[in-house]
């Protein structure tokens, strides 16, 4: 049997295609766990491909949580288009609609503080990133106050913070099985809009 040749990419395509890869491996498994072989495999390249693009694992963690970080924000911006112009939501699943319903960057954050607890460069990176998005969360809450979505007596940097449990506790769920379902997610989902919404 003749081995099909994988087409060479370019650069910035094949390391995307690496982030793509690592981002399943570390997603299903944890940092501890992933291997570079592991990914290069994932990736459908040789493990010495991984290193021209990422001087090591860690670097290449940094990457994912990035680009997780990335396809969050695209999340919550597309909500947040989605809130202001209802008629432009399709009919599915609240839970589904939900910022956190992949529990990617959670999970990573969880890697981060418990795997790679020893690492501070790690647990410098995690505490930046966590904070960048409650930073990102609060903005959008104050522009909503601003313009009268949000009532003004709720506290932007507190609902940040409950916006980051939410993904923490989504992550738990995934992790664990079985902890909450579906109806659970979109009953808290419920709630923690009509407590953002004043009504």
């Amino acid at each position: 049997m003749t081995e099909v040749k994988q087409p060479r990419l370019p650069a910035v395509e094949r390391r995307a295609a690496i982030v793509a890869a690592a981002l399943e491996v570390f997603g299903s498994g944890s940092y501890s766990g992933s291997t570079t072989a592991g990914i290069a495999r994932a990736a459908c390249v040789s493990e010495p491909i991984i290193y021209r693009h990422f001087p090591s694992k860690r670097e290449l963690w940094f990457a994912c949580l990035d680009e997780a970080w990335r396809e969050l924000r695209a999340a919550i911006e597309q909500k947040v288009v989605a809130m202001n112009d209802p008629s432009g939501l399709p009919d599915v699943d609240i839970a589904e609609q939900s910022p956190w319903a992949n529990p990617l960057l959670p999970n990573l954050w969880l890697q981060g503080v418990t795997e790679a607890a020893e690492d501070e460069e790690i647990q410098a990176r995690v505490r930046a990133h966590v904070r960048e998005v409650h930073d990102f969360v609060a903005d959008l809450m104050v522009e909503h106050q601003a313009a009268g979505a949000i009532p003004a007596d709720r506290n932007p940097d507190a609902e940040a913070w409950l916006f980051l449990a939410g993904g923490l506790l989504r992550s738990f769920a995934d992790r664990l099985g079985g902890l909450l379902g579906s109806a659970e997610f979109a009953a808290i989902g419920r709630e923690r809009r009509r407590w953002l919404s004043g009504g």
